[in-house]
């Protein structure tokens, strides 16, 4: 006769249960334990170069030459204060200010712009509707170095070039095709009959898109405006052509100190981590909206 254990897997078999693999079975005998303890000592291992920055931020210049920044553990008096004071002392301030006056509109309008034209893309029924979002999703491939001269010459004729304003509106242009791509793609799951219950409320396009669309739209939005500004925030090249010297963000202000012959460890470093730690508080404090907005609209 067939026992309940053959009778078991003969259905499961019948019924197209896939087998287990060699790592699959593996995993579940030695458990989940030993994977989480091997993903903690990964994530603590890719933070040993921002541990690395920091510690030699915090040394003087004679120390950083003669030796490794990991002998700070066994002489902890090389760690001092003066890199930051030295830093401060050219300026920098002024270049962390621009970056924030850079970022935080590039990433605020690219956020306000794509979400309306993603609800659009998404619900609302105009003629080329599929045609345009295709050029949109075109606009994704276009390297953003072969716009640099023509628009060079366009800020140049309405003498907005080397301003804030013209880095920020470069972001947003180049920002909006993903922006959009992003948003849509999230819009078009909300279920059809949460919009038509708002409609038969006698809500309008506008009330539907801030008080029924926009909020269940969070974790796209989050994980959208976290990208947007790590992009700019990190950004060097639109910043080298765009920027004059009075408007320059932190990542120019960092190139402008490299010496000629040497690196200026002592000012290089203490800038360095300055503009890693903002991004990197950012990141952590909002890391659970990355997967759902990267699978925003995957599966309906």
């Amino acid at each position: 006769m067939m026992t309940t254990a053959t009778l078991d897997r003969t259905v499961g078999r019948q019924a197209g249960a896939p087998a287990r693999g060699v790592v699959g079975r593996v995993i579940d005998r030695v458990g989940g334990g030993l994977v989480q303890t091997l993903l903690i000592l990964i994530a603590l291992f890719w933070l040993v170069p921002t541990l690395g920055l920091l510690v030699v931020s915090l040394r003087g210049e004679t120390y950083n030459n003669a030796s490794g920044w990991w002998t700070v553990f066994t002489e902890p008096a090389q760690l001092t204060l003066e890199n930051y004071s030295n830093l401060l002392a050219t300026g920098f301030t002024a270049s962390f200010w621009n970056t924030v006056f850079i970022t935080v509109p590039a990433t605020v309008l690219v956020i306000g712009i794509a979400a309306m034209a993603a609800y659009a893309f998404a619900w609302i029924d105009f003629r080329g509707r599929d045609a345009l979002f295709l050029v949109v999703v075109g606009l994704l491939v276009v390297p953003i170095q072969i716009a640099l001269i023509p628009i060079a010459k366009l800020y140049g004729a309405l003498n907005i070039f080397g301003s804030i304003a013209s880095v920020v509106l470069f972001h947003v242009a180049f920002g909006l095709p993903f922006a959009i791509f992003l948003l849509r793609n999230f819009f078009a799951g909300i279920p059809r009959e949460l919009l038509e219950a708002a409609r038969m409320d006698g809500a309008g396009e506008w009330k539907i898109f801030l008080t029924v669309v926009f909020p269940l739209a969070k974790p796209a939005v989050a994980s959208l405006g976290i990208f947007q500004f790590l992009w700019v925030w990190n950004d060097l090249l639109v910043a080298l052509v765009f920027a004059n010297t009075d408007n320059q963000p932190m990542t120019k202000a960092l190139q402008s100190q490299m010496r000629q012959f040497g690196t200026n460890v002592d000012i290089l470093a203490p800038g360095a981590f300055l503009s890693l730690i903002i991004p990197l508080v950012l990141f952590f404090a909002f890391q659970r909206y990355f997967v759902q907005g990267m699978l925003a609209g995957s599966v309906k």
